[in-house]
C-alpha cells in the first residue's frame, strides 16, 4: 500500500468534555464498538470491578477521574484510529489544549442534564483558534435532561458554532425509546447493557416509512415532527463546512448502556478529516511530503511501574517514520535511532516497524525529549504552536526526607517534562517552585513522588499573582528588575527568565521601570516567541 493511502486511512482525535460528561465512557464503548476490548470497563462502578482502559495511573483507578491524556489506538472498518483520552478536570486543563495541538479533530461530549458548562466552553474556544473539525455527541439520554432543542439552541449560543443533528431521541429519560439516524434513515432501539453491544437497528425509507408507525404508533407524529422542524431550522449538513470547523454535527445517546455509540462512530470514521498540514519555522509542512517529520506533545513516566520507563509521545506529520532508522533531533542537533517504538492501548503497548503521518506513537526516552521537540529526516525546522501557559496556583517544594533527595529531584523533574506542572528554579536551584492551573495536581504530584519515586515532600504557600516569562534583548533593559525584585526572578526548565509578581501592583511597577522589556503570559515549548495577546 502506497504511502498516501496508508496517511488517508488515519483519524487522529481527541474526546474532550467538562469532567464527569461521560468522556472516559464513551472512550470505552468506542473501544468495544471496534472489538479492540470484549468488555467495557466502568470508571466508577463499585460493581464492576475492572477500570477503564484508558485510566492506567494509580490515581486515576482510586478517584475514578482522568488526570492525564492516554493514547489508544485500534482499527475500525478500514480505517486505523488514533484517540486521544484528554482529562476533563480543569485542573488538568494544560495537558489537554497541548494533545489538542497533535490531533485533526474533536468528540466534544455533552451531559444532557446539565448541558454548556464552563470547562466545555475554555475547550472549545481552543478548537475554535484552531478550526479543529468538531463532533458533538449529547450523552446520557437515558436520564430526565433538557430538551433536545433548548441544547441545541444552548450549543450554538455558548460555544458560537452552527450546529447540525444527524441523529434524533425519541422520549428521554424514562421514556427513552431509542434514536434515529437522521443521516442514515435507521432507527436504533434502546437496550440498556453497560458492558457488552447489544443493539436492534431498523433501516427505513425516510422518516414518512409506514414501518416506523407500525412500531411506535403516535409517538411517530412527535418524531416526525422534530425531524421536519430539525431539517427545517438547521442548514444541510456539508462536510466541507465540518472539516473548516464552521459546523458541528450532532448525536445523541448514552455512552454508559452503548447507546447511539456506533452510529458516532461510523459516521467520524466516514467524515472525520484525515491528517492535516501543520505549521512548522519553514511554513506548512504537508502529510504527504515523503520526508518524515513529527514533534512530541506528551512525555509520561511509569507508565509501567515496574520497568520505570519514560515515554516521548511523538505525532507523526509527514512521511515515514521505521524502527532502527536514524533520524534527526532538532533541538538537539544529533541524530538517533529508536530500537522500541510502540503503540498503545493506554498502559498495554505493542512494537511497530513503521508508522505514517497521523500516528501517534510512543518513544523510549532517557532524559531525550521536551515537549515540542522535532524529530526530522535531515531538516532543521521546528514544529509550532505548543503553548506552554501561565500557571495560576504556585507552591514552594519541600523535602521531608533528607535521605531521598536523589528520588526527588528525579522524580520532580520527570512529572514537570510530562507537563503536569512549571518548575521555576532559583539559587542554583536550591530553590524551588511548582505552579499548576488548579490543586488537585499537587495532590496528584505528591501521591506520584511518593509511589513511583519514593520521595516525599510538602508544598508550602508562596504569595503569588502571576508568572510571567521576561523577553528581553540586553542585560541592560531588565536592570531595575534584577536589582529591586531579584527574590521573585526565576528561571523555567529551559533556562528562560521568570519574574513571580506577588500583586498586580508589583507587576504593573516592575513593567513601569522596565520598560524595553517584555513580560508574557505564554510561550512556545520550543521558543520564547512573543505573542501580542499574550502580554501580561
Amino acid at each position: 500500500m502506497s504511502i498516501l493511502k496508508n496517511i488517508q486511512r488515519r483519524k487522529t482525535f481527541a474526546i474532550i468534555s467538562h469532567p464527569d460528561a461521560g468522556k472516559t465512557t464513551l472512550t470505552e464503548k468506542l473501544l468495544l464498538y471496534s472489538g479492540a476490548i470484549q468488555i467495557a470497563g466502568a470508571v466508577k462502578s463499585n460493581k464492576i470491578k475492572k477500570t477503564a482502559a484508558s485510566d492506567f495511573l494509580e490515581i486515576e483507578k482510586q478517584r475514578g477521574i482522568s488526570v492525564a491524556t492516554s493514547v489508544l489506538s485500534f482499527d475500525y472498518k478500514d480505517a486505523i484510529i488514533n484517540l486521544l483520552d484528554t482529562p476533563g478536570h480543569k485542573d488538568f486543563a494544560e495537558d489537554t489544549y497541548r494533545t489538542l495541538t497533535a490531533v485533526d479533530s474533536v468528540i466534544l461530549v455533552i451531559d444532557c442534564v446539565k448541558g454548556v458548562e464552563e470547562q466545555t466552553e475554555k475547550l472549545m474556544q481552543v478548537c475554535r483558534m484552531r478550526n479543529t473539525p468538531v463532533i458533538v455527541f449529547i450523552n446520557k439520554l437515558d436520564r430526565e435532561g433538557k430538551n433536545p432543542v433548548a441544547l441545541l439552541d444552548e450549543l450554538e449560543q455558548k460555544l458560537n458554532i452552527n450546529v447540525r443533528p444527524l441523529s434524533w431521541p425519541l422520549g428521554i429519560g424514562s421514556s427513552f425509546r431509542g434514536v434515529y439516524n437522521i443521516y442514515k434513515n435507521s432507527f436504533a432501539f434502546f437496550h440498556s447493557n453497560k458492558q457488552q453491544i447489544e443493539d436492534e437497528v431498523k433501516v427505513f425509507e425516510s422518516i414518512d416509512d409506514p414501518g416506523l408507525y407500525e412500531l411506535f404508533g403516535d409517538d411517530t407524529l412527535t418524531l416526525k415532527h422534530d425531524i421536519d422542524l430539525v431539517n427545517g431550522i438547521y442548514d444541510d449538513f456539508q462536510i466541507g463546512k465540518y472539516r473548516s470547523g464552521q459546523q458541528a454535527p450532532v448525536f445523541f445517546g448514552s455512552a454508559l448502556n452503548n447507546f447511539g455509540v456506533k452510529e458516532l462512530l461510523d459516521t467520524f470514521v466516514e467524515i472525520a478529516p484525515s491528517p492535516v498540514p501543520r505549521d512548522t519555522t519553514d511554513g506548512l509542512i504537508t502529510p504527504d511530503n515523503k520526508n518524515f517529520s513529527g514533534f512530541v506533545f506528551k512525555i509520561h513516566a511509569n507508565i509501567d511501574p515496574k520497568h520505570r520507563d519514560r515515554i516521548a509521545f511523538l505525532r507523526v506529520c509527514s512521511g515515514k517514520f521505521e524502527r532502527n532508522k536514524f533520524f534527526h533531533h532538532v533541538r538537539l542537533n544529533r541524530n538517533i535511532k529508536f530500537s522500541n517504538p510502540a503503540t498503545f492501548m493506554g498502559q498495554s503497548k505493542s512494537i511497530v516497524d513503521e508508522a505514517y503521518a497521523g500516528d501517534v506513537i510512543g518513544l523510549y526516552d532517557s532524559g531525550t525529549f521536551k515537549i515540542g521537540d522535532t524529530l526530522t529526516e535531515g531538516d532543521s525546522f521546528m514544529f509550532k504552536g505548543i503553548p506552554s501557559f501561565s500557571p495560576e496556583i504556585f507552591r514552594e517544594l519541600r523535602n521531608t526526607d533528607p535521605f531521598k533527595s536523589k528520588q526527588l529531584e528525579k522524580g520532580i523533574s520527570q512529572l514537570t517534562d510530562e507537563g503536569l506542572a512549571q518548575l521555576f528554579t532559583q539559587n542554583y536551584g536550591n530553590r524551588k517552585v511548582i505552579g499548576v492551573v488548579g490543586p488537585l495536581q499537587f495532590d496528584v504530584i505528591k501521591f506520584r513522588l511518593l509511589h513511583e519515586f519514593g520521595a516525599s515532600c510538602e508544598f508550602i504557600n508562596y504569595p503569588s499573582y502571576k508568572a510571567c516569562w521576561v523577553k528581553y534583548e540586553n542585560e541592560s533593559d531588565i536592570e531595575s528588575l534584577s536589582a529591586l525584585w531579584s527574590n521573585n526572578l526565576y528561571f523555567d526548565k529551559n533556562k528562560n527568565l521568570v519574574y513571580i509578581a506577588e500583586s498586580k501592583y508589583s507587576l504593573d511597577r516592575a513593567k513601569e521601570k522596565n520598560p524595553k522589556a517584555q513580560f508574557l503570559l505564554s510561550i512556545e515549548h520550543n521558543d520564547l516567541t512573543l505573542e501580542m495577546d499574550n502580554v501580561a
